[in-house]
């Protein structure tokens, strides 16, 4: 990945530190912010599904990446704010998933 989003998460994080303090919950709620981006993913897929009849389609498949996107970033905050460098644990994560598929 570009060297730009390691840079930007490491960022969001000090800004994070830097606005609302390093405690437990602080933490928490950086963690917690995960499943708020997780239900905003799914609202764009069930805009995108029009799946409410009163809205309609209301999300695209961009809508629904772009969603996607925002959970993923928040998922590298919440690891550098765990004192974790997130690059380090996700090519663990990345190198685990590959050794499955190889089996």
């Amino acid at each position: 990945m570009d060297e730009s989003i390691w840079e930007a998460a490491r960022a969001s994080r000090s800004w994070l530190d830097n606005a609302n303090g390093t405690g437990q919950t602080e933490l928490t709620c950086r963690i917690l912010k995960l499943t708020e981006e997780a239900g905003e993913a799914s609202a764009a897929w069930i805009g995108l599904l029009g799946q409410n009849p009163r809205k309609g389609v209301t999300h695209t498949r961009d809508d629904v990446a772009a969603e996607l996107a925002d959970v993923a970033f928040t998922a590298l905050v919440a690891i550098e704010s765990l004192g974790l460098d997130a690059q380090t644990v996700l090519g663990a994560c990345a190198a685990k998933v590959r050794s499955r598929l190889a089996s």
